[in-house]
Parts: structure tokens; C-alpha cells; sequence
């Protein structure tokens, strides 16, 4: 298998694969409302890579070093018959981890059957248990119980360890971080706080209301005392601490505070079969127009290939210079798009 490196020598390892750019929430920190109302135009499905086409590419970035792939959306679980393309996607060689990210809505009826297609884990986002919060931050009125049983429903199926993923935004569910943490300790999940970000261009992202990693752990640690873990795999996003009173572990993401671009190791390919080399960028490589047009395998690994040597992303570490210079404009790809 080749290491593929690029600019400032971080190596291919994973790869985040968008399904769908459809989602049943709409939160305002990725998809909100005002902007993918109900004339907003999805993506037909004809225009969407076919589970052949996706498989084919994960068998190529395998080549080239990816060992995980991470299913995202959008709401992946939108996709229909998503556990064939996960069976697809386990059988590839070199490929030794699939997981998935999902809002839980759609969870609990599909855990078992993803399970035994091959998937490995799952990430589910939840950022309160207050139902009022819960559905003020996801912009919707499904109720908060069925993400608690998808949750329940993948524990059972064994995709372990489900991790449940919380972003916290200043003034709207902050006051929340310490409930969450009440609740999933000694629990088999794993709790992650994550910083609000300023993906995509809609958003209204303002960097007063990010909450700090150092406010959410300093919070906890006084109320439940922590001790840091040790990262389990190399690049690594989030910062792993234990309860010392032996509650579990929690995970805090920190891409604001403290960047982790010299780690990081995604790639991300969009619905529509579109290339990029970084969650905050600008544009990307069209490589399902390249199938479509007849590419040859060693003609689509060549380009894999040359997009990420070229690549030398760093948005979130040169974020502060750029916002001393002033509001960032850049119009950046959405979250909803390529995945988180």
C-alpha cells in the first residue's frame, strides 16, 4: 500500500464519504432554514455517485493509504439501502474501519441491519436533552426520544463504541453542557463537546459565540474531577480525558481554540462525487465527471493521487490571522455538503 503525502507531509489515512445532501433537521449551524427551505434545490439522484461508483473510489484512495471511511451527509441514513454500500465499502481491501455519523432520527430501525452489513461504529450529533432546546437547535419538531432510542438501538446492534457528539453554541446550549455529561456518565457511550464552527457560508458563525473547550472541561473537572487520556490513533481530533471517578470518558474538540491542521489526514468526497481536501474549503475535484467520462483506474488514482500531494490546507490554524485582518468573506463549501 502507498503513503501518499502531502504538502506539509500528513498522510492519506482517511476518507469521508457524503451520500446525500438531504437531512430531516435543520440546524442552524449547517443547514438552516432560512437558506434550505423548501425551494431549495437538491441534488437529483442521477446526479449523485452510484454505491458502484463510491466503492470503486474507496478501492483507489485505499491504494493510496486510506484505511477508515467515515459515511456522512447530509442525514446518510436518508440514502436508501444504505447497508448495501456499507457491505461494498467492508469488503474493500485495506479498508479495516467504517463508520458512520448520523442525527439518530432513522437509528433505531436501521442499527441491526448496518451492523451486520459490516459497519463498525457510529457517531450520533445530539446537543441537549432539554426537548425545548433539542429542537430549537436542530430546527424541528421530531421529537428528542427518537435519537435517544437510535442510540439505545445501536448499543444493542453492537456498534461500539457509539459516540454521541454535542456542539456547543454560547447562549443557546451551553447551559446544557453539564446535564449531558450528568447523563452519559457511566454510560458505554462516549460524550464529545465540540466547538462551533464556521463551516460553510450560511451559518452567521461569530467567533463571540463559541464556547471555548477550556470553559466545557474546567466545568466538568470542577464538578466530576478528569485526568487526560492518551490518543488512541494518530491525528486524533478529539482530546480524550476520564472521570477519575471511574464515569467513562468524554472527548472535546477544539478546532477553533486550538487547530488540529498539522494532524489532520481527510479527504472528503461529496454527494456528487466531488473531491475535497479540507472541511473548509473553497472548492474541490470533480471526479465523478472523470468516471463518467471513461477514466481508467490508474488514470483516477493519478489524480487521487496529485490532488492530495498538492494539498497544503490549513484554514483552521491561519483562522485568527485572517480574522485580525478582518471578517473572513471566503465562500466556503457547507457542511451539509461534504460532512463534518
Amino acid at each position: 500500500m502507498t503513503v501518499t503525502l502531502d504538502q506539509l507531509s500528513r498522510p492519506l489515512r482517511d476518507l469521508r464519504i457524503s451520500v446525500t445532501d438531504r437531512c430531516n433537521l435543520r440546524c442552524p449551524y449547517c443547514m438552516p432554514r432560512e437558506v434550505f427551505g423548501p425551494d431549495h434545490e437538491f441534488l437529483a439522484a442521477e446526479a449523485m455517485c452510484s454505491f458502484d461508483e463510491i466503492t470503486r473510489l474507496c478501492r483507489l484512495f485505499a491504494e493510496l493509504g486510506v484505511e477508515k471511511v467515515r459515511i456522512t451527509g447530509g442525514e446518510p441514513l436518508l440514502r436508501r439501502d444504505l447497508e448495501q454500500l456499507v457491505a461494498m465499502i467492508s469488503t474493500v481491501p485495506g479498508i479495516r474501519d467504517v463508520a458512520l455519523t448520523t442525527n439518530g432520527m432513522l437509528l433505531a430501525a436501521k442499527a441491526p441491519a448496518l451492523r451486520e452489513a459490516g459497519l463498525s461504529r457510529v457517531t450520533v450529533s445530539l446537543d441537549a436533552l432539554d426537548e425545548e432546546v433539542f429542537r430549537a437547535m436542530g430546527d424541528t419538531k421530531l421529537p428528542l426520544g427518537r435519537v435517544l432510542a437510535g442510540i439505545d438501538a445501536a448499543l444493542e446492534a453492537g456498534l461500539s463504541p457509539v459516540k454521541v457528539n454535542m456542539v456547543v453554541r454560547r447562549g443557546v446550549n451551553d447551559h446544557c453542557v453539564l446535564p449531558m455529561a450528568e447523563h452519559f456518565r457511566h454510560r458505554p457511550e462516549i460524550l464529545r463537546f465540540i466547538e462551533y464552527m464556521d463551516v460553510g457560508s450560511t451559518n452567521g458563525w461569530r467567533h463571540e459565540d463559541v464556547v471555548p473547550v477550556a470553559d466545557s472541561l474546567h466545568a466538568i473537572g470542577e464538578r466530576w474531577p478528569l485526568e487526560p487520556l492518551a490518543p488512541t490513533t494518530p491525528g486524533e481530533v478529539a482530546a480524550r480525558y476520564r472521570y477519575r471517578d471511574g464515569g467513562g470518558e468524554v472527548g472535546f474538540i477544539h478546532s477553533v481554540s486550538q487547530p488540529f491542521c498539522a494532524g489532520c489526514t481527510r479527504a472528503r468526497l461529496s454527494a456528487d462525487g466531488t473531491l475535497f481536501t479540507c472541511l473548509f474549503a473553497t472548492g474541490g475535484e470533480d471526479l465523478l465527471g472523470l468516471i463518467r467520462a471513461g477514466a481508467r483506474d490508474d488514470q483516477l488514482r493519478a489524480r487521487l493521487a496529485s490532488v492530495w500531494e498538492a494539498r497544503e490546507d490549513r484554514y483552521s490554524a491561519a483562522r485568527a490571522e485572517q480574522l485580525a485582518a478582518g471578517p473572513i468573506t471566503a465562500a466556503k463549501i457547507e457542511m451539509s455538503y461534504i460532512g463534518g
